[in-house]
């Protein structure tokens, strides 16, 4: 089952916390308390919009932070979170945000960002809603293309001759056009017929692709203006002629292009701005991963930490609630649930500017991952690691498959890498199972097994002496 099939299911009726966290139990190991708190503030978010309006707006999200190593499933939560919920997401590292002054992206960017994604969500569902209609469209196109409509115009005789009796001739040649016209569209019927029964799909014929004149052109301006971008097709509206070129495709194909230039015609532009403006002030997550990262841990530092200070001070309005200009139309962050997230490993929480600490109420906790959380990840989560490799592998006609002894020594000796060098948490098991199957993967080609077993044993000789060698493991592990 795919992962937008799992999620369809689910609605505000039956979307409760103990579901949600039943859903990332399905591919996050461990982090109950994490799971909890984003279940719960997802279930507040449905909650209030049940309520009267006057009430409604006077009730914020109920923002998080997640303190914790990397690699143990902070963006995953969140990550998931928004696909279970259909919600626009975008996850941005604030260390690519600067202070109002210096050069580099505003904070406020990060919001447009969220409405782009919202548009592209809600786009793909009007165009899901209108592919009937355009498929309609696009078979009377594919039609005309197979048979031009030709207008044969026939002199009308003049008034003064009708007094000499040449009211038959008129008559006679309104039937000939009247009986020319009825074939014509019996013709186009049967081949309306045939492309509805794909009887024609391999044909070829010469059809005119729609090109844009003028393509999107990023205006780079003042603060606050950096990516908001002018798309001078859109100003100049319809002043240019949109070029088109003649090309010879298959039907199929025609189809498709036809179908999709379709499609966009019967969108409303307007509505669709509207609804994703909607959607992103009321259901937007914005992940704000690496906040620890402008956290200064002197309270009167020069240089940089002018800079991050400046970028805690710059975030405070748009986690409160302000209003961002975008492309699209206004944006009011007031009920967008932010999620920040950072190890917070030389510096505290407490480290933020009181007014941004106080934006960020519920504070959650991520814990290490021992081995036996780590054995979890390779097997358990839906598309886990091993799962990934196994399918791989089976491309080239080999059943590859690990025993329990591997796994937990795979485990095992990812988690003492993490104990004596850099925690990276769950990242390890990727580094070690590349080193793992390198020869595999290299020679399954031209050395083709029906199966191959990888067992504790063949775990132990590939990488217990790159673990034990401190020198070699610093490079490849």
């Amino acid at each position: 089952m795919s992962a937008d099939r799992a999620v369809a299911r689910y609605d505000d009726n039956n979307l409760t916390p103990s579901r949600i966290v039943e859903y990332l139990d399905r591919y996050i190991v461990g982090q109950e308390k994490a799971k909890r708190a984003v279940a719960v503030a997802l279930r507040n978010r449905i909650r209030r919009k049940k309520l009267p309006a006057d009430m409604a707006k006077e009730i914020s999200p109920k923002n998080i932070l997640m303190v914790g190593p990397t690699g143990v499933g902070k963006t995953e939560i969140a990550r998931r979170l928004a696909s279970m919920v259909q919600a626009p997401f975008v996850k941005v590292e604030a260390t690519k945000f600067t202070e109002v002054g210096y050069v580099g992206r505003d904070v406020e960017s990060m919001v447009r960002e969220l409405v782009d994604s919202s548009v592209a969500m809600v786009r793909k569902r009007m165009l899901t809603d209108v592919q009937e209609p355009a498929r309609v469209r696009a078979e009377q196109r594919l039609v005309d293309a197979m048979l031009p409509r030709r207008s044969r115009k026939i002199p009308s005789m003049p008034d003064f001759m009708k007094v000499f009796g040449g009211e038959g001739d008129d008559e006679g040649n309104g039937q000939e056009q009247s009986a020319e016209t009825q074939k014509s569209e019996n013709t186009r019927d049967r081949f309306l017929t045939m492309l509805k029964e794909g009887r024609l799909e391999d044909r070829e014929i010469d059809v005119d692709v729609q090109e844009s004149s003028v393509t999107g052109m990023p205006i780079l301006g003042a603060s606050g203006m950096d990516s908001i971008g002018i798309n001078l097709s859109e100003m100049l509206g319809g002043m240019l002629p949109k070029r088109s070129k003649k090309r010879r495709m298959k039907i199929s194909e025609a189809r498709r292009i036809f179908s999709a230039e379709e499609a966009e015609k019967l969108i409303d532009s307007e509505a669709l701005s509207r609804e994703a403006i909607e959607k992103a002030q009321e259901d937007g997550i914005i992940f704000l991963d690496e906040i620890d990262k402008i956290v200064s841990k002197s309270s009167g530092g020069h240089g940089p930490d002018v800079s991050r200070e400046g970028v805690q001070r710059d975030l405070l309005p748009i986690v409160e609630g302000s209003v961002v200009q975008t492309r699209h139309g206004p944006v009011k962050t007031d009920h967008v649930l932010f999620i920040a997230a950072g190890a917070f490993s030389g510096v505290k929480p407490s480290d933020l500017i009181p007014e941004l600490q106080g934006r960020f109420p519920i504070r959650v906790e991520l814990s290490p991952l021992s081995w036996e959380n780590l054995q979890q990840i390779l097997t358990e989560p839906e598309n886990s690691l091993l799962k990934q490799y196994i399918a791989l592998i089976s491309t080239e006609g080999t059943e590859l498959s690990f025993t329990d002894e591997a796994t937990r020594e795979i485990a095992v000796l990812a988690s003492k890498m993490n104990a004596e060098m850099d925690d990276i948490g769950a990242r390890r098991l990727h580094t070690m199972l590349e080193q793992l199957l390198e020869e595999i993967n290299f020679s399954i080609c031209d050395d083709i097994r029906p199966s191959i077993e990888i067992n504790a044993e063949f775990v132990h000789n590939k990488l217990n002496n790159l673990v034990e060698n401190r020198d070699i493991r610093r490079y490849l592990l």
